[in-house]
């Protein structure tokens, strides 16, 4: 892999459309899977999970949503495939397994 290949400004439009897409799509399922939770803490058999389960995986959601969030905001802006911590970039294998990262993987190690 050549680093043309991880620094966002020269990151192929192909590569980047396809993570834009896979975050858009993320961003989707996981606001239809807070909905679908928050629709059964609502109901009185809480769609077969007990309360906390429910409020584990309606947070994992949220989490889920501002992550992707973040990461089509730093698209936006050009900052997409850059580490938040080091400033290198990204690999796009990283990138495609974690499309909302943030970090290089030794950088979110130090987390």
């Amino acid at each position: 892999m050549t680093s043309a290949l991880h620094h966002p400004a020269s990151l192929h439009a192909e590569p980047m459309e396809l993570l834009r897409s896979m975050l858009e799509e993320e961003f989707a399922v996981q606001t239809a899977r807070l909905t679908e939770l928050t629709v059964y803490a609502r109901t009185p058999g809480r769609g077969g999970y007990d309360a906390h389960t429910l409020d584990l995986l309606a947070a994992a959601a949220r989490q889920r949503i501002a992550d992707t969030a973040r990461a089509l905001r730093r698209m936006s802006e050009g900052t997409y495939g850059v580490c938040g911590d080091c400033d290198r970039p990204i690999p796009l294998g990283r990138l495609h397994s974690m499309p909302y990262a943030g970090h290089c993987a030794l950088c979110e190690q130090a987390h």
